[in-house]
């Protein structure tokens, strides 16, 4: 029997959407405001779902306590507070738009989280727009 745990998280973080090797015209064109010089930021919510079998021992498919701790030195430390183009090695050369941050998000934890379970990332940019990343 399969089942999914989920936990949410949060953070606060800045970004700019724009492609260096387009005009300020084509990226104004396609990115809009989203393209402010200046950064813009978002306060994101994540829910992280691991799913999988019920550890017979345990009674756990994940421990929420590890999945926790999981989040907040892998998400919330790397990403909580920052401007995502200039301090996120990951978006040095990668637009920070939602849809590659869940995937960012999503290979900074698949590595710690058992290999035969499912992992999901559902990233909320705005309380009406979200992305979801399952691999």
């Amino acid at each position: 029997m399969k089942v999914k745990v989920s936990r949410k998280a949060h953070f606060n973080a800045a970004h700019r959407l724009y492609r260096p090797d387009w005009s300020f015209e084509k990226n104004e064109s396609v990115f809009g405001k989203c393209n402010n010089p200046k950064y813009h930021g978002h306060n994101y919510d994540l829910i992280v779902s691991v799913e999988g079998e019920i550890d017979q021992e345990t009674g756990y498919v994940m421990d929420m306590k590890v999945l926790k701790d999981l989040i907040k030195s892998e998400v919330e430390d790397a990403l909580d507070h920052k401007n995502l183009n200039e301090d996120v090695e990951e978006f040095k050369n990668l637009n920070p738009t939602a849809e590659n941050i869940a995937v960012v998000i999503w290979n900074k934890l698949r590595e710690h989280i058992d290999k035969s379970k499912r992992l999901e990332i559902v990233l909320y940019e705005t309380p009406r727009n979200f992305v979801t990343y399952s691999g």
